[in-house]
């Protein structure tokens, strides 16, 4: 076997591959070999029919067979002898072969891109002090308290405001015929939250309970069920009640529901413990992410452009997500994808480039992740995000992934070695790495 390397740019290489007619016979014969062991064919004894006839009957499956033998010992060998590191998948082109022929196909990939690393231990950094203030522990406790209101009737004759819900007979209409889902009965409404149509809502906080009211309604362009957008329906309301929020008191009985704390002062401190965990891992991300930029700013490569691609598509995907959440589509928005791909086109360039350079220093430290490492990442995803654990490391490995999230382990191992080895001082809220120089007398230094 033969082989020449064609490098098309700094990180795309195309390699063309000859095989010898004696091995592509030799392959064909193990191929045939395997199929005679085991075949029965009227007329032969099993494992005695001749090898003519097994390689005609069979010929689709052995030639393709030894074809994917031939190219999985070539490729390995290749990028073995080269010591590349391919990106991406390969684009294999490789016509079937021909007995007694020598057999030639190509394979092009991009390549991990040579990357010249600056010094990236000893540097400097500044990490914000986080410290719970009584007014971040009171946020948390009143969404504790919102999410455990009750809803109580308003015994009072008079409109519905923002904060309250309306509990609303409807019905819509168009063209004098019911609007398919345009009709409920008892049907709680958030006012003010943005779940309905603002003209409904205004429609609705002019009614009393008892009230009844009508009025055309024209859905907006960028609505999400395309057979409503830009059309005017006659809605029909009828308000029955008005139910408002009661909030619990913060006391010891209000502790031990939300969570099973013993007192308040239990809860209290659980909060502000949690919340500088949380806080503190917000402001380590942010400081590790400052002191990654200053080796950036040191390098210069050329980026995949599959990479690149990827992450492009990755965002705009997760933009198609949001909008629908909020009923909207991105072509609603005015906004095209080569847009989109243009205004993210930065971002992505920068996140491939960190994570490259990453890769480049964990490479050099000998830094490793094991199968077991991330399978237990891979379970502590199944459980945040809800998901059977044998079904996602099944979707991993079907799609390929495996090893993104390998090198993305790999990634954040080296990115805390640049962190443990970094001269980290702690600055106040709000601190910069200039204030932190005019603060050394109570700047904590955290790693020495």
């Amino acid at each position: 076997m033969e082989y020449q390397v064609e490098n098309i740019s700094p990180v795309e290489k195309k390699i063309t591959v000859t095989v010898p007619a004696e091995e592509v016979n030799a392959a064909l014969g193990a191929a045939i070999a395997m199929y005679r062991k085991d075949v029965q064919i009227d007329g032969f004894r099993k494992g005695k029919v001749p090898s003519s006839i097994v390689e005609s009957k069979f010929k689709s499956q052995i030639y393709q067979e030894a074809t994917n033998d031939l190219l999985n010992v070539h490729i390995n060998q290749i990028m073995g002898e080269l010591n590349l590191q391919p990106l991406s998948g390969l684009d294999v082109d490789a016509k079937e072969m021909v007995r007694d022929q020598d057999y030639i196909y190509t394979f092009s990939f991009e390549n991990v891109p040579d990357i010249d690393l600056p010094e990236y231990k000893g540097l400097s950094g500044t990490k914000e002090k986080v410290e719970a203030k009584e007014e971040d522990i009171q946020e948390v406790l009143d969404r504790v308290r919102q999410n455990m209101a009750s809803m109580e009737e308003v015994d009072e004759d008079r409109t519905p405001k923002d904060g309250e819900v309306a509990v609303v007979d409807f019905t819509a209409e168009y063209d004098g015929k019911p609007v398919e889902g345009g009709e409920a009965q008892n049907f709680d409404l958030p006012l003010g939250e943005g779940q309905s149509l603002p003209e409904f809502e205004e429609l609705v906080k002019t009614l009393t309970p008892g009230e009844q009211a009508e009025e055309d309604i024209t859905f907006p362009s960028d609505f999400l069920n395309k057979d409503l957008a830009d059309v005017t329906v006659n809605m029909k309301v009828t308000l029955k009640a008005i139910k408002q929020r009661v909030l619990p008191e913060v006391d010891d009985d209000f502790a031990e529901k939300a969570g099973g704390f013993g007192s308040a002062e239990e809860m209290r401190k659980a909060i502000s413990e949690s919340y500088e965990n949380s806080r503190n891992q917000v402001a380590k991300s942010e400081a590790q992410k400052a002191i990654l930029d200053k080796i950036l700013e040191q390098v210069d490569f050329p980026l995949p452009p599959s990479m690149v691609e990827n992450q492009i598509q990755a965002q705009i995907k997760q933009q198609r997500e949001r909008l629908e959440r909020q009923g909207k589509s991105l072509e609603s928005t005015g906004t095209s994808e080569e847009q989109l791909r243009e205004e993210y086109r930065p971002e992505a360039e920068s996140l491939v480039k960190s994570h490259l350079v990453l890769l480049a220093i964990a490479n050099k430290e000998e830094l490793s992740v094991s199968p077991q490492e991330v399978e237990q990442h891979l379970y502590q995803m199944a459980v945040q995000s809800g998901q059977d654990f044998q079904t996602l490391k099944e979707y991993h490995e079907k799609n390929n992934l495996m090893y993104a999230l390998r090198d993305q382990l790999l990634a954040d191992k080296a990115m805390e070695l640049i962190y443990d080895n970094a001269e980290v001082t702690e600055v106040p809220a709000g601190g910069s790495d200039q204030e932190s120089s005019d603060e050394d007398d109570s700047a904590a230094t955290e790693n020495e």
